[in-house]
C-alpha cells in the first residue's frame, strides 16, 4: 500500500513538473516567429573591416593596458602571445591562411542585440545596457557559467585559476571609463582604420557604402552581424568566407528567443523550483505523520 501511494505521489509530482515546464517549451517552438528585438538609435558598436587590418595587434596591446590585463607569454617567456580569447585576453587578432587567400580577424564580445548570455544568466549578472553594450556585474555573478554555454560565439571566459573566479569578456570599455568619453581602446589604437567605433546604425551605413564603392572586394557583399543571430553590436566585413574566420553560420534570430522562455519563465526568481520543493516537503511531512499515526495505533 505504501509503495502504491509513493508511486502515485511521484507520478503526480512528475506531471506537475511537466505542466510547469510545458508552456515555455511549447512557446519556444514559435520562437522563430517572435518579433526580433530591434536595434535602438542610441546603440553603439564597432565595425571591423578585415580588408584594412594589417595584423599589427595594436588593439590587443591597447585593450590589455586599458583593462589591466596580464600578459600571456610564449613558451620562452619573451613576448605576449595569446593563442585565443581567455580570462587574460579580451580581444585577439588571428590570421587565416587558405590555399589562395588570407585574412586577419579580430575577435571579442559581439555585444549582441538580443544576447543569449544575458537571457541565460539566472542572476542578471550580465546586463544589456541602454546603449547596447553588454556588461558584467561582479556582485551578482555566482559563477554558474551559463553565459559560456549559451553564447553562440564562445566568448565569455572564466578565471579557473582564481579562488573566486570572475567572468571576463570585452565590455566595450564601459568598465574603464573610455566608453563614457565616446571611445574604445582598440579603435583608438588601430593605425589603419580597420576598427571603427560609433552608432550601430551609422556603422551599417558606412559598411554598405564601402560595399557599393568597392565591388568585388567583400565576400558576398555581406555585413556579418547585421542580421546574424538577431544582430550584433560588433559588425564584420571581409574578403573571405566568414566561417573560415571562425564566425559561425547562424540564423537571423537569436537563441535568446528560446532560452528566454525557459530561463526567465521556469526559473524566474526561482519560483518553480521553490514551488516543487515545497510540494515535496509537504507531501513528505504528511507521509511521515501518517506513518507515526499508524505506528501509535
Amino acid at each position: 500500500m505504501k509503495t502504491t501511494n509513493r508511486r502515485q505521489f511521484f507520478k503526480r509530482m512528475a506531471l506537475a513538473g511537466v505542466g510547469v515546464m510545458a508552456a515555455p517549451l511549447l512557446s519556444a517552438k514559435s520562437a522563430v516567429a517572435m518579433k526580433l528585438r530591434p536595434r535602438h538609435d542610441e546603440d553603439v558598436g564597432m565595425l571591423y573591416d578585415a580588408t584594412k587590418c594589417i595584423g599589427c595587434r595594436s588593439c590587443e596591446v591597447a585593450c590589455k593596458k586599458a583593462n589591466g590585463m596580464p600578459f600571456e607569454y610564449d613558451p620562452q617567456g619573451i613576448w605576449d602571445a595569446p593563442i585565443d580569447l581567455s580570462d587574460k585576453t579580451l580581444t585577439i587578432v588571428k590570421l587565416y591562411t587558405g590555399d589562395q587567400e588570407q585574412s586577419f580577424i579580430k575577435r571579442q564580445c559581439m555585444h549582441c542585440v538580443d544576447p543569449a548570455c544575458v537571457s541565460g544568466c539566472p542572476t542578471s549578472a550580465l546586463i544589456k545596457q541602454d546603449n547596447g553594450v553588454v556588461t558584467w556585474n561582479i556582485d551578482a555573478c555566482v559563477g554558474c557559467r551559463y553565459c559560456q554555454m549559451g553564447c553562440p560565439f564562445n566568448i565569455p571566459k572564466y578565471e579557473f585559476d582564481a579562488q573566486y573566479g570572475r567572468i571576463r569578456k570585452c565590455e566595450m570599455c564601459a568598465n574603464n571609463g573610455l566608453l563614457d568619453k565616446g571611445q574604445t581602446a582598440c579603435s583608438n589604437a588601430c593605425p589603419t582604420g580597420a576598427i571603427a567605433f560609433g552608432i550601430q546604425q551609422d556603422l551599417i551605413k558606412t559598411a554598405k557604402s564601402r560595399i557599393r564603392k568597392n565591388p568585388g572586394t567583400y565576400f558576398q557583399d555581406k555585413i556579418y552581424g547585421e542580421l546574424d543571430s538577431g544582430g550584433t553590436g560588433v559588425l564584420y566585413m571581409a574578403g573571405v568566407p566568414f566561417d573560415k574566420l571562425g564566425l559561425p553560420d547562424l540564423p537571423e534570430y537569436s537563441s535568446a528567443r528560446i532560452s528566454e522562455g525557459i530561463q526567465h519563465t521556469i526559473y524566474q526568481n526561482m519560483v518553480a523550483p521553490i514551488v516543487i520543493y515545497i510540494g515535496l516537503a509537504i507531501a513528505a511531512f504528511r507521509n511521515i505523520r501518517k506513518s507515526h499515526k499508524k505506528t501509535e495505533e
